[in-house]
Order: structure tokens, then C-alpha cells, then sequence
């Protein structure tokens, strides 16, 4: 067998074990949702809600589907349900044209790969050629950009079909001290479709929220703390912040390049690793092997030596050690989730160990200050290649003449304070980056090697807050710091709910450690079981939010 990347292979796996299910509990519990899926499953023969790309793709090499067929779906529900929840700011016209180019690749036997013909929506941070790329700004607003991100690229190599751009907190959330993720000047406020007046979390919240509504098969997400995994959480799908360098950041709005990452987001496991193998390429992943044999280039460890038939089988979870930061603060609520979960995994046969990773209080402390002056220095580099204000301080002018830019909330003191901020050569500030770096890496590794532990674990979010522009935010979440600051990779996957409203379990791993953390996150995935469709509540009572 060929070498493929180890993300793909994991995928491939995955899938295999879903497709000889003879009853689908995801499809199942799909139907107690909106039944507008349902209504799409009797178009096309199968529950958007639940399908998988290799699912997708069996179909479409026997010639029972199409990815126009199956483009026009999800546009269909775009223009149906969008309106509820306001997470698709705008489609690509071209979409169906890239669909069509796909079904001829097909109908040829020359499909690219397992995103030929796939729908991906894009964060609207996200450079698209001839798309409007704003960051929410209504500064960026008016000049799309020339050229694609270079994950853009790769997608459109894959033959993925670039359905189109979604809402995000505005700047992702880096202008405000009190910003209400979800919200920008450009889409206005996103929603969460699990219950409409609470929060979609940020600042991916476009991307997950178009997810748990099945307006595309998978999207793209960027992260500079937590803005991946939690909006996943707590929107009930997948997210993966890859490992720092993963994935090329070139095009993409930055906050700083010492910790963004975009990344992939889906309905389930399967899904992220097929779009992560593409964003990456097979030869970036850290791990290239042959199924059956383990044998491989393991420069990051991925697997230790073992197959990823091996690492996905039924039983994979027989052993594995799981240190769990519990984190009360978030309240007794996620906690239960929390103690339900450990006790689903141990039956499974892991060992779950309680743990508190050290270090949190000085990487809290000095975190703000560092991103303040990596901000100033990238908002500046980026602004350069674009048509609107051409740095940081021409950006904050904009603001305060732009009344439609202060309709939820008026503030940008982050701005303001990353233009007062010491410049990156300053000595002072290199090194509250290399403390940073030093801790946060201690914090996973020295936790990991005194217990011996496959993966840290500790609850994604809390229940989703009431969306209120007045308040702002309610989401001090420290659970994805610590490898958001060391560049590690960390994976969200449905863990349960308060309620209504989704609680993710956050899982983490050494550096480049992707493919084994998503071996790890399929695995728990299928023993959690998680996944439910979302109702679309106008509101739910108080106690419900925990």
C-alpha cells in the first residue's frame, strides 16, 4: 500500500467502522431535530445531519450522487435555515460551476481525493479570491482580495467546493474588552441554533454554528486561544486547532503568529481529519505509515509505532491513560458532564486520572500582554496587502467615524492598547514570549510524562450564555490556553449537555502529536456518543444554562 498522510488514514479507518453499522444512532437522534434534514435525506437518500466524506464518496464513485446534487442541498438549506441562525454571510457564486467541474473529474476516474466535490465554508478571516475576506470589518469590506489563503489553495487543488464565507466575531474578537462573540459589523449577530438567544462562542462562531445546522459538510476555523474549540463545544461538533505550522497562515487575518492556527471543523471526527490531511498535505502531518504494518516516517510520535487500524479499532480506548483537568469554575453542571464522561470511558476500558496542569497563573498574566504587541506588529504586515486602512492606527480612525462599526458594542481598547503596546524587539517582551512558550509546553509535558497519560482532557465550555451586546461576554474558559500558548494541537468532541445546550470534552497532546490525538478523539467519540441535532429553541428557562 502507498503512504498516505496519517490524518487521511485515520479518516479512512474511522469511516470504515461507521459504514458497517447496521443502525446509525446519529441518524437516529437526527430526527428528533428540525426534520429539515430529513427532508433533504429524501432528496438525496441519505441524513446530511449524519453523512461522512467517505460516505459522500462511495456515492459518488458508484454515480448515485453528485456533488452538484449534493452542492445544491446544502445551498438549499443555506437559503432555508441561515435566516434563523445568521452564520453564512455570503455563498460563492461559482459554486455550482466548481461542483460541476468535480462531477466530470469523477464521472473520469480522475477525482483528487476524499474532498473532491465536498462543500467547505470558509471563515470570513480567510482570504477567497473574488469573495469578500473581511474579518467582520466593514473596513475590508469593499476590495476582495486577489488571491486565495494558502489553504484556500489547497482546497481548491483537493477540488473541495468553496461554498462560501461565514460570520465571526468581529477582528476575532481582538478589538474590544467586552466584545459579544458571534457578532460583527459586516453579518451583524450570530446564533446559537441550539437555543437562538444564547451565545455561538467565539470567534469561530459562523463556522460551528453552520455546522450543527448542516449548511456544508465541513469548515474551515481559525484560532489564536480557543476560538476553534470552544465555539465547537458549545455548538455540539468537532473542532481541531492543529499543531502551530501545520497549517500555512499565509492570507489569513492575523492576531499573532506565535500562536494562530486555522483548522478544521465538522460534524465528526472523520470529517476534520480527511479536511486536515488536505490543509496540510501529505508530507506536513508527522506521520506517514502503512496501515496494516505501523512502519513510517513517526518524526512527531503520532502513533508510536502502531497502525492506525490499531489505534481506531473497537476496544482502542482498553488502556489508554486520560488525565482529566476537571475545572469547577465552570460549574457543577459541566462538571457532571464531566464525571459522566470519565465513567463512559473507563467502562471502555481507559484509565482516567484527575490532574491540574501547573503554571495557569502566570501564563494567564502574561498571555494579553504578549498578543498586544504580536497584534500591533501582524495587523500591520497584513492591512499592507489590502485595499482600506493600512495600519493599526488608520483601522481605529475607521471605527470611530464608521457609526455602523459601534452598533453592539462601541469599544476597541484592545486596539488602542496593542498601538501603545512595546514593539516585538523589545527585550522585555521577548522574554515574556519565551517564559510563555517554556510554561505552557511544561504545563502539557511534565503533566503528561508524571502520569504517564496518552492525552489531557478537561471540558471544553460551559453551557452557552444569553447573547447581549450591553454585557458582552461571558467566557473566562481556561481550558484551551494551555496549548493554544505551546502551539500543541487540541480536539473537540461532543461530550454531553446542560440542557438544551452542548458541552464539548477538550483533548490535548505533545507537539505534533495531530494524528494520535485524533486516533484518540475518534475513539472517544464513538464510546461518548454525543451528538444530537440541534431544535432551534427561541429560549430556554434560566436553570438551563447552569
Amino acid at each position: 500500500m502507498g503512504k498516505r498522510s496519517a490524518a487521511a488514514l485515520v479518516a479512512t479507518v474511522v469511516a470504515g467502522s461507521l459504514l458497517t453499522h447496521t443502525s446509525n444512532p446519529r441518524a437516529e437522534a437526527a430526527d428528533t431535530g428540525s426534520g429539515a434534514a430529513s427532508r433533504a435525506a429524501g432528496a438525496l437518500g441519505f441524513d446530511l445531519d449524519t453523512v461522512t466524506i467517505p460516505e459522500l464518496q462511495h456515492r459518488m464513485a458508484k454515480g448515485s450522487l453528485t456533488s452538484s446534487a449534493l452542492t445544491r442541498a446544502y445551498l438549499r438549506r443555506i437559503e432555508r435555515i441561515d435566516p434563523t441562525i445568521n452564520a453564512v454571510l455570503r455563498t460563492d457564486p461559482t459554486a455550482l460551476r466548481q461542483a460541476a467541474a468535480s462531477d466530470a473529474r469523477h464521472r473520469h476516474g480522475r477525482a483528487r481525493g476524499p474532498l473532491d466535490g465536498i462543500p467547505v465554508l470558509l471563515k470570513d478571516n480567510v482570504n477567497t479570491r473574488g469573495l469578500a475576506s473581511t474579518a467582520g470589518s466593514l473596513a475590508l469590506a469593499k476590495h476582495p482580495p486577489k488571491t486565495d489563503a494558502a489553504l484556500v489553495t489547497r482546497l481548491r487543488k483537493a477540488g473541495a467546493v468553496i461554498l462560501g464565507k461565514t460570520n465571526l466575531s468581529e477582528w476575532a474578537n481582538f478589538r474590544a474588552a467586552k466584545p459579544t462573540s458571534g457578532w460583527s459589523a459586516v453579518g451583524g449577530q450570530t446564533h446559537n441554533p441550539y437555543v437562538l438567544d444564547r451565545n455561538p462562542c467565539g470567534s469561530s462562531s459562523g463556522s460551528a454554528a453552520a455546522l450543527a445546522a448542516s449548511l456544508s459538510q465541513v469548515a474551515i476555523g481559525t484560532e489564536t486561544d480557543g476560538s476553534i474549540v470552544c465555539p465547537a463545544g458549545m455548538n455540539g461538533v468537532v473542532g481541531h486547532k492543529p499543531s502551530l505550522g501545520l497549517v500555512s497562515g499565509s492570507g489569513v487575518v492575523p492576531i499573532s503568529a506565535e500562536q494562530d492556527t486555522a483548522g478544521p471543523m465538522a460534524r465528526n471526527v472523520t470529517d476534520t481529519a480527511l479536511t486536515l490531511s488536505v490543509l496540510t498535505g501529505d508530507e506536513d502531518t508527522g506521520l506517514s505509515g502503512d496501515e496494516d504494518t505501523g512502519r513510517g516516517r513517526a518524526s512527531a510520535g503520532a502513533s508510536g509505532g502502531r497502525s492506525a487500524r490499531e489505534l481506531t479499532r473497537p476496544g482502542a480506548l482498553r488502556g489508554k491513560r486520560i488525565g482529566l483537568w476537571r475545572l469547577p469554575s465552570l460549574g457543577p453542571d459541566v462538571d457532571a458532564v464531566m464525571s459522566r464522561t470519565a465513567k463512559k470511558l473507563r467502562a471502555a476500558g481507559a484509565e482516567v486520572i484527575e490532574v491540574t496542569p501547573p503554571y495557569q497563573e502566570r501564563l494567564a498574566e502574561l498571555e494579553f500582554p504578549a498578543l498586544l504587541s504580536e497584534f500591533h506588529r501582524d495587523i500591520n504586515a497584513y492591512l499592507a496587502t489590502r485595499n482600506g486602512p493600512r495600519d493599526l492606527a488608520a483601522l481605529i480612525e475607521f471605527n470611530r467615524t464608521h457609526p455602523a462599526e459601534r452598533t453592539c458594542f462601541a469599544g476597541q481598547e484592545l486596539f488602542e492598547q496593542a498601538l501603545d503596546a512595546p514593539p516585538t524587539t523589545d527585550p522585555e517582551y521577548r522574554a515574556m514570549r519565551a517564559e510563555l512558550k517554556d510554561l505552557s509546553r511544561r504545563s502539557i509535558d511534565e503533566t503528561m510524562a508524571a502520569h504517564h497519560l496518552d492525552a489531557l482532557a478537561s471540558p471544553t465550555n460551559p453551557p452557552a450564555w444569553t447573547t447581549d451586546c450591553a454585557r458582552g461576554d461571558n467566557d473566562v474558559i481556561p481550558s484551551s490556553t494551555p496549548a493554544a500558548v505551546a502551539g500543541y494541537p487540541s480536539l473537540s468532541v461532543p461530550a454531553g449537555s446542560v440542557g438544551e445546550l452542548p458541552v464539548g470534552l477538550l483533548l490535548m497532546a505533545g507537539d505534533h502529536q495531530d494524528a494520535k490525538l485524533l486516533s484518540l478523539g475518534a475513539s472517544v467519540e464513538r464510546r461518548l456518543d454525543a451528538w444530537r441535532a440541534p431544535r432551534y429553541l427561541p429560549s430556554v428557562g434560566s436553570g438551563a444554562a447552569g
